[in-house]
């Protein structure tokens, strides 16, 4: 035909459009079952604390001795990691939280079920930074929607879990801790099976080795530093603002059963689950400052409005927008991290990491003493604050993708 000549050349294998690794779907599995478990555990640990005979205090703890183990274990995570791969901390962590979530179970008094709980925090960390190493060690062109995919298991399995919990509940409150061992047990199988082995060098798509960043540089890049900032703003707003104040904005201001928090929060999950896909092609396309900077604004601004919600409707729409920006918030630090740190980065992950835990210890304690004492607008007000601060420091992030030859495993 006399229009063939115009007919689009058939692009090499080489330039074939890149795709997700093994790992990255590996791990978007394991996060649906870990997760699943851990969100039937949450809705019963509390009422299960009680049944010890402790006050509410006791009760905080439990939860807060999780994340300060977590953040007490991850400055040792990375040596791990060098020590023995990321597939094998990974998998050893799992199965710790495995075993103790099992013994929480059939635990005879408080203290035994504080310290089983303390225990988790430390395989969490395993897990956590393992997996995260992992997911950054991609291609640098699909490291967010590689992380994307990751979340998405952590947020259709933490909707599916609570509703489990319920029913799980309703035959013992030890039950669901035992199919929480379960699915972790699951987890932990599938990763030992389909994660790749360790693999001390990365080499590029040339065969050329990719060398390891030293970690003092990692730390005077800007990059990293916008990250931390912003994982230490997420871990004290979502922890200390969103998860611990507004349950009871729902309840003791607008006057809604508790019910409603978790239609709210529901439909903030979906939202979020939903800006997951365009949120991490944003931030492998465009890049991780404009991500950074506009999503944490329209989250500062987000957060700042919801203790003047008027009724519940307007209440879950701001969570929603919140979600949709917390998409974005998940994928561009992470991603942000990956690039100043390079393959093999275990250290800097759980550094960036150790932000979000403390975050979320302090977190509750500021926001619950603020709207003891001073009142919730304030309370929330501090923590928009720091996602804004976030926003301002990500300006002086370099813009663009990261101009990195894609490299495998």
């Amino acid at each position: 035909m006399r229009f063939a000549r115009f007919r689009r050349a058939k692009a090499p294998a080489s330039a074939a459009r890149p795709r997700l690794s093994r790992d990255a779907y590996v791990l978007g599995v394991i996060a649906f079952f870990v997760m699943v478990g851990f969100g039937v555990v949450i809705p019963v640990l509390p009422v299960y604390a009680r049944s010890f005979g402790v006050g509410y205090i006791e009760v905080g703890a439990i939860i807060s001795a999780f994340a300060l183990m977590r953040f007490v274990a991850s400055p040792f995570v990375g040596r791990m990691i060098d020590w023995g791969g990321e597939r094998t901390i990974l998998t050893i962590g799992i199965g710790i939280v495995a075993v103790s979530s099992g013994l929480v179970g059939i635990a005879q008094d408080y203290p035994q079920l504080l310290l089983l709980r303390g225990a988790g925090g430390v395989g969490s960390a395993m897990f956590s930074v393992s997996a995260m190493t992992l997911l950054l060690g991609a291609a640098p062109s699909l490291r967010a929607r590689s992380i994307g995919f990751y979340q998405g298991g952590f947020l259709i399995g933490g909707m599916a879990g609570p509703a489990l919990g319920g029913l799980l509940a309703t035959i013992s409150l030890t039950a669901p801790f035992f199919f929480y061992a379960g699915t972790l047990a699951v987890a932990g199988l599938v990763g030992f099976v389909m994660l790749s082995p360790r693999v001390r060098e990365h080499t590029d798509a040339a065969g050329g080795t990719v060398p390891r960043v030293p970690f003092a540089t990692v730390v005077r890049d800007t990059r990293f530093r916008a990250a931390c900032l912003a994982n230490f703003s997420q871990g004290w707003t979502s922890f200390g603002v969103r998860g611990a104040l507004i349950p009871l904005l729902v309840v003791e201001v607008l006057r809604e059963p508790t019910v409603y928090t978790g239609i709210a929060f529901a439909f903030a999950a979906v939202a979020q689950t939903l800006a997951l896909a365009p949120a991490a092609r944003f931030v492998d396309s465009i890049g991780r400052r404009p991500a950074i900077i506009g999503a944490f604004a329209v989250a500062a601004a987000t957060i700042l409005a919801v203790p003047f919600s008027p009724n519940i409707w307007v209440l879950t729409a701001l969570l929603c927008l919140y979600g949709v920006a917390a998409a974005f918030m998940g994928t561009a630090p992470a991603a942000a991290v990956g690039d100043a740190s390079g393959p093999g980065g275990g250290r800097p992950v759980a550094v960036f990491s150790m932000f979000a835990d403390l975050g979320a210890i302090i977190g509750p304690l500021v926001a619950g003493l603020l709207a003891d004492t001073v009142s919730y607008p304030v309370a929330f007000a501090v923590g928009a604050g720091l996602l804004l601060a976030t926003s301002l420091y990500a300006t002086r992030m370099p813009g663009g993708v990261p101009a990195h030859t894609d490299y495998g495993q």
